[in-house]
């Protein structure tokens, strides 16, 4: 059995929104909690403050209570746990919408109506790739539980999704006559605080740099130090082995019609590194 942390980013102002699933083997994941909490102890005693969990656009941009840590030092840091990522062999699913796009769409009506919130969107499609990921798995092994951050506004309508999916849905992952929908999605998704849960806070961690990458790449904002495109490039490298495939988030031939609506939504750079 497979566990999803899902946490997003850039749901506010900002020109691209990106969410991450951290899918993890429920066997070994009790491993990553506790390298994680080793970090923040770590990090906590840098500081001299308990941290809870490490808020990603605090730690990277250096705002309190990262400001003693220098940023070749913080920069240092996020290379050690990317490569920790990467060596972990967990995988991961993006899904990310130019909302510029998003908003284009909805008021033409492209959009069905259980997807007609950013958040909600990306959340249907991150369950609807994990679906055409894991149905190839044999017996049980490719079956999820999901588990998103706290969004109490979007919950109830996401929870329907999975209660009724839609018949837009099915196409997506091709349900054959006698298969149940989203079959591996066990029960409804839980919802949690960040601060309890160690791998909400990996994927916080891999979506906020992959909304970096794609705002320096789509030329929404220009770098913030001299070698932050080349560093964040690196970065992002090191993600590409450990996700679970362009053809099942955003295949570049054969999209259905619904596979085509999220690729048309993400920014060109997330839809191929």
């Amino acid at each position: 059995m497979k566990l999803c942390y899902c946490d997003e980013t850039g749901i506010g102002s900002e020109p691209i929104a990106v969410m991450v699933g951290v899918v993890v083997d429920s066997q070994r994941m009790h491993i990553t909690k506790e390298d994680w909490d080793d970090l923040l102890g770590h990090l906590s005693g840098i500081v001299g403050v308990r941290l809870k969990e490490l808020h990603t656009r605090d730690f990277y941009s250096g705002n309190s209570p990262f400001r003693g840590i220098a940023g070749p030092k913080r920069s240092e840091y996020i290379s050690t746990i990317f490569q920790w990522f990467a060596d972990r062999k967990h995988h991961f699913i993006h899904t990310a919408i130019d909302k510029n796009a998003f908003q284009s769409a909805v008021k033409m009506g492209a959009l069905p109506s259980e997807i007609q919130t950013v958040w909600r969107c990306m959340g249907a499609h991150i369950i609807l790739a994990a679906q055409r990921a894991f149905q190839k798995i044999e017996k049980t092994k490719g079956h999820t539980i999901f588990i998103f951050d706290n969004e109490h506004r979007e919950e109830k309508h996401f929870k329907e999704f999975i209660f009724q999916p839609p018949t837009w849905s099915d196409s997506y992952y091709e349900r054959g006559k006698k298969q149940r929908a989203l079959e591996h999605v066990i029960d409804v998704p839980y919802f949690a605080d960040s601060k309890d849960v160690a791998l909400l806070q990996v994927a916080d961690f891999t979506a906020y740099f992959l909304r970096r990458y794609g705002e320096i790449e789509e030329g929404h904002s220009a770098p913030r130090y001299p070698d932050e495109y080349p560093k964040v490039k690196s970065w992002i490298g090191l993600l590409a082995d450990r996700s679970i495939g362009l053809n099942c988030i955003y295949p570049p031939k054969g999209r259905d019609k619904t596979a085509d609506l999220f690729y048309q939504l993400c920014p060109r750079s997330l839809r191929r590194f």
